[in-house]
């Protein structure tokens, strides 16, 4: 990354947090439609890091949180560095308190063992309405426009296990 890319993002205010990509024995790739008016905004589990929090403590409370998996998965591998995203303008007021412009993020790759009956996005505060296992190249043309560019570098990322 360029020292001048790199300063501005250090000025800028991002919020820390975890991003999994989870696949099946197929290499399908786990994706939820978000409660959003918006019917293309499917993504790949995410969420932030509470303060003290780990970010492994962190990965498995939003993957319980928005997937309900609690077991039957395996981390294949911890992202080598932080990604990061920046919200559009109109998003970036009224998410967070407007405290934030994006997410820093550190990304897992995970491989899901068990069956999809298992699977419950029906948690105690549902952020998906409907999931699919889709393909990595149907993920990047359902994904919601400003995420794009960071799935196409997650996947990169974690091309050896897909």
């Amino acid at each position: 990354m360029k020292k001048s890319k790199l300063n501005n993002l250090i000025k800028e205010r991002y919020r820390r947090g975890v991003g999994m990509m989870i696949i099946n024995k197929k290499k399908e790739i786990f994706l939820g439609q978000r409660f959003d008016k918006d019917k293309s905004a499917w993504q790949m589990p995410q969420g932030g890091i509470d303060r003290g929090e780990k970010e492994l403590t962190a990965l498995k409370r939003e993957m319980l949180e928005e997937t309900g998996i609690r077991k039957d998965y395996k981390i294949l591998i911890k992202s080598n560095k932080y990604f990061y995203y920046k919200l559009p303008k109109y998003l970036q007021k009224r998410l967070w308190k407007g405290r934030f412009v994006g997410q820093k993020q550190k990304w897992f790759l995970l491989e899901y063992c068990g069956e999809d009956k298992n699977i419950n996005i029906q948690t105690e505060k549902p952020e998906f309405k409907k999931w699919s296992w889709t393909s990595k190249e149907k993920m990047l043309k359902l994904i919601v426009p400003f995420k794009r560019k960071l799935y196409k570098e997650i996947v990169n990322e974690f091309k050896e296990f897909l």
